[in-house]
This record gives structure tokens, C-alpha cells and sequence, in this order.
């Protein structure tokens, strides 16, 4: 059975779901997933799960992002993009909006902040989206949460355009940026194209478009797939013996020295982050985490049969 992740160039206009239903008539498959949406306005990196893959959109999750995306001042909408309907508009004429004030207004939003996530989101309260809430006139503000830009860079200037380049943290809301970065410069300001460039070491250079994929032969398409081992590549790997193999087979409990004082030139560590086991032949055995609690490792999830 094919298994494993594949990158894809998710194109302006479709939803995450239907990217995922398009796969699925692809591949011929059932089981596949994402591991984090993109709103249907915007494009780039989507990285998806393909049978046994799917168990690893956890360690996907928190993972940094990078995007580029274009913000329009002077026109605020309630959805903080393209979509939505206009709430202000500010006139530019008369402003001082030189190249050097917004670099620097720009830079302001470098580092740890707290950011407000938009009422037009996915996330939930009371168990149903914020923006069904939003939908129905019945807004619904989150209280702010901890976000990190590691990077940001204005990239062009072509007013009322602007250009950015984000490197992120897992939960920023770039349309909230964006937003944010128009009420710095008093301007407002939304989000009119946004497209994820990086993510958990995946780049979007090396994804596959949808026609690429419907135009090729089914055989050729798998051969896309990038293995189990692999997918995660970003987390630790251990190299274990037949015998640990057999262990982790059925699941029997797992300490620091069943991991690390085998002769595979592994020190005696341990650290929070999971770990990959693979087996001799380098295929992904499981994925294992340690528990200081009980002194052994917590199995994530196991792939041998």
C-alpha cells in the first residue's frame, strides 16, 4: 500500500477540502488528508497525508510557515481579505507613505506578539467555527494569542499595493498581519493574495500542481509520494535492531536504554521532541516520544504490521 506525504501547489479559488477530493480521484484512494488548510482565496504549499501518512499530520501541526502575500491600503473588509465586504476605505492622497515608513512599520511586527484571530476563522467556540458566527451577524472575538514573526521583509511597493515576505510561527493569521500593518500606517488595509511558500522543511519549488498530477499516469503520480520515513524527516531518527523492531510490533513498553545502547553509535539522550525508529532497511517504524513520568517512551504512533 502507497503511503506517505505529498507536497502540492494548491491553486487561488478551490477549498482545502476539495484539493483533498481531487487527490483522492487521483490516486484512486480514500484515506488522505491535510495537515493545515489554506483559505480558498489563497495558493501555494499544502502538504497531505496518503493512506498511513495521515498519521503524521500532528507533527505538522506546530511547524513554521513562511508566506508572501499582497496587502491593499487604504480598503479595511470584514473577512481582513479579498472576500469580504468593505468596511472603510481610507483615501492614500496626502499621506506620507514614503517606502522607508512603511519598511519601518513593516519591521515593528518582527518578533513574539499577541495577535487576535479573525472572526472569519476556522476556529472554534462552543464546538462551531467562528465564522459561521460571523456569518449569521453574531461576531464572536477571540482573546489574543502568542504568535512569533521570526522574519518579516517588505518586498515591493506599488501603492496601494505592498509585498511582504512572513516567516512565522504555526497559528499567525497573515490577514490579520496585514490588517494590522494598514492600522499602523492609518491607512487599514486587506489581504488580496496570499500564497504559502514553506513549511516543515517542504518547500513549495518542489510540489506538484493538481493538472500535473491529473495529467499523469497513476504509476508516475505515486512515484510523487514522498515515503513515511522521509515525510518527517525534520524529527530525530534512530536506527533499531530486529529484536526492537519486534518490540515496538506489539507495542511492549519502550525505556531510554531499549532506544539509545544498541550498536547503532546512538549516545545515551533523550529530549522532548519525538523520535523516528527505523528499522535496518530504513523504513519508519514508529514514532515514539518520552515520558519523563514513567521513564519510558510513549509510542505516537506505529507503522509495522
Amino acid at each position: 500500500m502507497n503511503s506517505g506525504m505529498i507536497a502540492v501547489n494548491k491553486p487561488e479559488g478551490i477549498s482545502s477540502g476539495r484539493l483533498v477530493a481531487s487527490l483522492k480521484k487521483i490516486f484512486g484512494i480514500k484515506k488522505i488528508g491535510h495537515t493545515g488548510t489554506l483559505d480558498p482565496f489563497a495558493s501555494g504549499l499544502m502538504l497531505c497525508g496518503i493512506n498511513k501518512g495521515t498519521r503524521l499530520s500532528r507533527f505538522f501541526l506546530d511547524g513554521s510557515k513562511r508566506y508572501r502575500a499582497r496587502v491593499c491600503l487604504g480598503v479595511e473588509t470584514d473577512t481582513q481579505d479579498l472576500t469580504g465586504t468593505v468596511t472603510h476605505r481610507t483615501g492614500l492622497e496626502g499621506l506620507e507613505l514614503t517606502e522607508e515608513i512603511i519598511h519601518n512599520a513593516v519591521a515593528e511586527f518582527s518578533g513574539k506578539q499577541r495577535q487576535v484571530p479573525p472572526v472569519y476563522s476556522a476556529l472554534k467556540h462552543k464546538g462551531k467555527p467562528l465564522y459561521q458566527y460571523a456569518r449569521e451577524g453574531k461576531p464572536v472575538t477571540k482573546p489574543p494569542r502568542e504568535i512569533e514573526i521570526y522574519e518579516i521583509r517588505l518586498e515591493h511597493v506599488q501603492l496601494p499595493y505592498i509585498d511582504i515576505d512572513v516567516y512565522c510561527s504555526s497559528g499567525t493569521y497573515i490577514r490579520t498581519l496585514g490588517s494590522d500593518i494598514g492600522r499602523s500606517l492609518g491607512t487599514g488595509a486587506h489581504l488580496t493574495r496570499l500564497c504559502r511558500t514553506q513549511t516543515c522543511g517542504y518547500s513549495l519549488t518542489g510540489a506538484c500542481t493538481l493538472d500535473d498530477l491529473e495529467s499523469m499516469h497513476r504509476e508516475d503520480a505515486f512515484r510523487k509520494i514522498t515515503p513515511l520515513a522521509e515525510a518527517v524527516s525534520f524529527l530525530p531518527a534512530v536506527r533499531i535492531g530486529p529484536e526492537l523492531v519486534r518490540k515496538v510490533r506489539f507495542g511492549q513498553r519502550l525505556t531510554l536504554s531499549d532506544i539509545f545502547n544498541q550498536d547503532t553509535g546512538s549516545d545515551n539522550r533523550q529530549g522532548d521532541e519525538p523520535i523516528r525508529l527505523l528499522t535496518p532497511e530504513g523504513d519508519l517504524a514508529a514514532i515514539v516520544q518520552w515520558d519523563d513520568n514513567v521513564r519510558e517512551y510513549n509510542y505516537s504512533c506505529v507503522f509495522t504490521e
